[in-house]
């Protein structure tokens, strides 16, 4: 389906109501190979969308927007212990993992309520509570943007990083997911390692793959707003990584420093905590603002702009930066004039 100069407002999550000069809904694999094969004369540049959960658009997009809503979830294979899943790019992942959950599978449940498609579940290498998508990925499966051709990633070529991937660096913009290959757990060892989702599965009466999926999602939507009432793309930023000296000397001067061990070796810092000894959290300025539960989100109350809300992340740098030494990097990727 073909749509030109169309309002992005419903695939975005922050709300914004820029548009397009063409959007162009794929829903089979084979639309997908087809429309790269042929190459009609369609604008360019080529911008691949999800349900836009971690894009800040700032002007309207001058070109093309393709949107993959190839749904579909197959068993593949499975063993003694482990069961091969396939996943169309554009399945909801909540329901994905609901899906996983409610068919007896461990891997992804750390991960419920997530917003987004799984076909942007690999770029962005997901993660929450002590897990990452990357975790239980076999493969993925794109087509390349070029010439339309087929190609199979392994995990190791995806070249997982946290939140980051091969698709948000060497190979961002020319390839489009269109189906992931989940390995997944018949008997999956629970990971309650956080504090905060160990005492929510406590209060749920033992560790089982719904219970660790609904304590999740109870912390969730405790701390996070929802982008269905309140503009918003989730965490906003990425939580960076410290030296262990640089850690501790920050922790000498803020003893409430809120830092744990990364698998790089160093200190991983949580943002939101930065951001709030900043004095952002709960700050607005007109509709751009703060979330006053969570400092990591920036929220669009109505009527922001994205360069209101772009401006409002530089400022929040500008802050840490300042007051820590600290630079923090976006999580979500900016679409659009600055």
């Amino acid at each position: 389906m073909i749509f030109r100069n169309i309002s992005l407002k419903p695939y975005n999550t922050f709300g914004l109501d820029y548009k397009t000069d063409c959007l162009v809904i794929l829903e089979t694999e084979e639309e997908a190979i087809a429309f790269f094969r042929e190459r009609g004369s369609y604008a360019e540049p080529l911008l691949i969308l999800g349900e836009g959960s971690n894009i800040l658009f700032t002007s309207d997009f001058k070109g093309t927007v393709l949107y993959p809503r190839i749904e579909e979830i197959k068993h593949e294979k499975h063993d003694d212990s482990n069961v091969l899943v396939s996943v169309g790019a554009g399945v909801k992942w909540d329901n994905f993992v609901e899906w996983c959950v409610n068919n007896d599978l461990g891997g992804v449940e750390n991960l419920s309520l997530i917003p987004g498609l799984t076909g942007a579940a690999p770029i962005q290498n997901i993660g929450a509570y002590g897990v990452e998508v990357k975790d239980t990925i076999e493969r993925v499966i794109a087509v390349k943007l070029e010439d339309g051709s087929l190609t199979k990633f392994t995990n190791e070529q995806c070249r997982f990083k946290y939140r980051d991937s091969i698709f948000k660096r060497e190979y961002k913009g020319k390839y489009l997911i269109i189906r992931i290959y989940f390995k997944l757990s018949t008997n999956p060892v629970l990971n309650t390692s956080y504090n905060l989702l160990k005492e929510e599965v406590e209060k749920l009466r033992g560790e089982t793959l719904k219970n660790v999926r609904q304590a999740v999602i109870n912390i969730r939507k405790r701390k996070l707003p929802d982008p269905e009432i309140l503009g918003n793309a989730g965490s906003f930023f990425k939580n960076p990584v410290a030296s262990i000296s640089a850690a501790n000397a920050l922790r000498e001067k803020y003893p409430s420093l809120h830092a744990y061990p990364d698998q790089s070796g160093g200190m991983k810092l949580a943002a939101g905590w930065l951001i709030e000894q900043c004095g952002w959290k709960g700050k607005r300025t007109g509709d751009a603002g703060v979330h006053n539960k969570q400092a990591l989100v920036l929220v669009n109350y109505g009527n922001a702009t994205g360069k209101e809300l772009f401006n409002l992340s530089e400022q929040i740098k500008s802050s840490v930066f300042k007051k820590f030494g600290i630079t923090l990097e976006r999580e979500v990727e900016v679409i659009g004039i600055t």
